[in-house]
């Protein structure tokens, strides 16, 4: 009953665990592939909406240059007088203000005016009051009528004032009354015109890098203020080379992200349900084809830590079906089993064949740190010093030194005089330094590098040593009774571990450039 109990918890446990981690795995899938179809989607809908706004853009740009010098005139004259004009609130067509223009050309005696017949400079100040008259009310309700059938919240036409960043609100689709002092107001007999604001480059960048550039920008402005949120598009008016002004059409924010959001929404459910069948059946398959056989294994390995009876492992082999990771885990368990209880029987024998191992293991140890050639420590055992050196660092003991010391000219001697010599002059170098840094390890590290570990004695006294060694190395090369393989010399230096040292190797690092720098100081004298 137990252990039908503790079955029943693993399985579950098991069950648990797969279960949290496959829901993790899809709320997170969930969560990427909603916010991954809603950036395409945002991404291929604002592109459409560019595009379709863009479209009216182009009609609006194509009806005003249409118009050529005719509307280059207008905006002249507007920019100018805006503030003097009195345009109706709220006309609604344009034909009775254009009857009021032509009349007052025939009073004035004005024939034939057409686009390439016009000469606004000569017309009458009420004349050209009323052009402007006229001229504003047609492209207004040009604009409003393309905001209309399009179905857009807001068309309009900027034109950018000497004041940098600043836009005046030529042809503003929103209408705006003005009172009696030419004020806006929320109601009033006439339209106030020449809206301005000052627009900042670095909030605004795509309407001014529209203007400045003179090229429509494949992006959104987006605005959001007491008209509402919207997305922008700009498109650059030119006329005969001229340019102009920005003709603004722009969407609703909240519609777009509406169509993008429902769109995205309905993908991802369906993707929920796809996802969250399959990882139900990832469970079942899981529980029956892996986590039972797990189970079982599990009452096998503890009923043999229990009753240590080799012969489980032949109802393991058994149970053991299939070719999976988790049979074969099953098998090598029963082996392991098996191969325990002939390794019990052996024990003894085993021991003592380890205990001659580990002798001989020893011996060879010593060997490997032995350098064959002058019988003193090798570089394998600097590095099992230097290791040792380091933990002392780490527990804050730092009363040490380096030395290096480098034979010098023994690529000349082997070159010269043979190999052999070569190895003499390195062994009576090994012999000097041995005999002066008694109280230190010396290792050879390299073909004609030593290093002297510096501790106690040797260390307190490394000044006089290190002059002494010099003295020594003086002498043998005037020592003319000896072969010039035996006229050794070596350059030598040292470093005391220090504050600004992080480890041995900087430690290293400084002996091996003062060793360097005697050696130079060596050349030198020789060549003087």
């Amino acid at each position: 009953m137990k252990d039908e109990n503790h079955k029943q918890k693993k399985t579950s446990g098991l069950l648990f665990s797969f279960s949290l981690i496959f829901g993790f795995f899809t709320i997170a899938t969930l969560i990427i592939s909603a916010a991954a179809i809603y950036a395409v989607q945002m991404r291929e809908y604002k592109a459409q909406k560019v595009e379709d706004i863009r479209n009216i853009g182009d009609y609006l740009e194509r009806l005003i240059q249409e118009s050529g010098e005719d509307f280059i005139t207008y905006q002249k004259y507007y920019l100018e007088h805006f503030a003097e004009a009195d345009i109706p609130f709220d006309f609604d067509e344009y034909h009775m203000a254009q009857r009021k223009y032509e009349s007052l050309l025939a009073r004035d005696g004005v024939k034939n005016v057409d686009s390439k017949n016009f000469d606004f400079d000569s017309f009458s100040e009420e004349a050209k009051m009323a052009y402007l008259v006229y001229i504003h009310e047609y492209w207004l309700l040009t604009f409003e009528n393309a905001r209309k059938t399009f179905n857009l919240p807001y068309t309009y036409y900027l034109v950018p004032k000497e004041d940098i960043y600043h836009m005046v609100y030529m042809i503003d689709g929103e209408r705006t009354a003005k009172n009696a002092n030419g004020e806006k107001t929320e109601q009033g007999e006439f339209l106030y015109l020449g809206d301005e604001y000052y627009d900042p480059p670095e909030k605004y960048q795509v309407q001014w890098r529209t203007w400045f550039t003179g090229k429509r920008q494949n992006d959104f402005e987006v605005w959001n203020n007491e008209w509402g949120h919207t997305y922008a598009y700009y498109t650059p008016l030119i006329i005969n080379g001229k340019k102009l002004g920005l003709i603004g059409t722009e969407v609703e924010v909240a519609k777009v992200n509406k169509t993008i959001l429902m769109t995205s929404i309905k993908i991802s459910v369906c993707i929920s349900l796809g996802l969250i069948a399959c990882v139900i059946l990832l469970l079942f398959f899981i529980n029956t084809k892996y986590i039972k056989k797990i189970v079982v294994l599990e009452s096998r390995m503890r009923e043999f830590a229990n009753e240590k009876n080799p012969s489980i492992a032949k109802r393991i082999q058994d149970e053991a079906r299939g070719q999976n990771e988790i049979s074969s885990l099953s098998r090598q368990f029963a082996s392991l089993i098996l191969e325990l209880e002939e390794y019990m029987k052996n024990l003894l024998s085993t021991k003592k064949e380890l205990n001659d191992t580990k002798i001989l293991a020893d011996e060879m140890n010593a060997l490997a740190k032995k350098d064959a050639l002058t019988g003193i420590r090798n570089k394998t055992a600097y590095d099992s010093e230097a290791r040792r050196l380091e933990w002392k660092i780490a527990d804050g003991e730092t009363n040490f030194g380096i030395v290096m010391i480098d034979l010098n000219f023994l690529k000349r001697i082997n070159d010269t005089y043979g190999h052999e010599q070569g190895d003499i002059a390195i062994k009576k170098l090994c012999i000097i330094i041995c005999d002066i840094f008694k109280h230190s390890p010396v290792f050879r590290i390299g073909g004609d590098e030593f290093a002297v570990i510096l501790e106690n004695n040797d260390l307190e006294n490394i000044d006089l040593l290190a002059a002494k060694f010099n003295s020594k190395i003086k002498l043998l090369a005037q020592d003319e009774t000896l072969e010039p393989w035996e006229q050794v010399s070596a350059a030598i230096g040292w470093a005391v571990y220090n504050s600004s040292d992080k480890n041995l190797a900087d430690v290293f690092r400084r002996a091996d450039k003062n060793m360097y720098e005697r050696k130079k100081e060596m050349k030198a004298q020789r060549v003087d």
